[in-house]
């Protein structure tokens, strides 16, 4: 039973909106990649799918995703200094290189405690 006014089109849109934090961190190593001499930073996300909706948003192309097989808490896109700001004024999160890898840390070992037990593993090729 409602027991209000119905809900606005507007307010129903945004309560239905999830929240997803992408992270920013401030490493700004110099680098030259590809065409581009810049200053770069590492833009992460909680998953790979909030990671390339945002990178998406940004007009990043997938192809510059970067992660490596077996490390997937590595997975982050390079920011050049140049577009910092727009990621940032469109809901980045800024964070220390240090925050940063702390968070990949605690990543990595969540996953770990996911797997299987590496007996279990074994089993399952056989």
């Amino acid at each position: 039973m409602l027991t209000g006014p119905p809900a606005r089109s507007s307010e129903r849109v945004r309560r239905r909106q999830i929240t997803v934090t992408v992270y920013l961190d401030d490493w700004r190593q110099p680098a030259h990649l590809g065409p581009v001499d810049d200053r770069w930073s590492h833009l992460v996300a909680d998953t790979d799918e909030e990671l390339h909706e945002f990178a998406s948003r940004m007009g990043m192309r997938r192809e510059w995703f970067q992660d490596k097989p077996g490390r997937p808490h590595h997975a982050h896109y390079d920011l050049p200094e140049r577009a910092r700001a727009e990621a940032l004024a469109n809901g980045a999160v800024e964070v220390t290189w240090r925050a940063l890898g702390r968070m990949l840390r605690a990543r990595r070992t969540s996953m770990a405690e996911r797997r299987p037990p590496s007996d279990e593993r074994r089993g399952a090729d056989r």
